[in-house]
C-alpha cells in the first residue's frame, strides 16, 4: 500500500523544486522552451527516482 501523506509531501517538495527552477531560469533570461521543459523534467525525474528508491512504497502507520 502507498503512504498517501508521504506521496503528497514528496510531490510538494518536487513542486517547490520546480518553482525554484522556474525562478532561476527566468532570472537567467532563458528561452520559453527551457522554462517550460526543465521544471517538468525535474518533477518527472524526481518522482521516478523516488519511486525507484522505494520512498512511496512503505506502508502507512495505523
Amino acid at each position: 500500500m502507498v503512504s498517501k501523506p508521504r506521496v503528497a509531501l514528496g510531490m510538494l517538495v518536487l513542486l517547490a523544486l520546480a518553482g525554484g527552477l522556474i525562478a532561476l531560469l527566468v532570472s537567467l533570461d532563458a528561452g520559453a522552451f527551457w522554462i517550460k521543459t526543465l521544471p517538468i523534467a525535474a518533477m518527472v525525474g524526481g518522482a521516478a527516482l523516488a519511486q525507484s528508491l522505494g520512498l512511496f512504497n512503505k506502508a502507512p502507520k495505523d
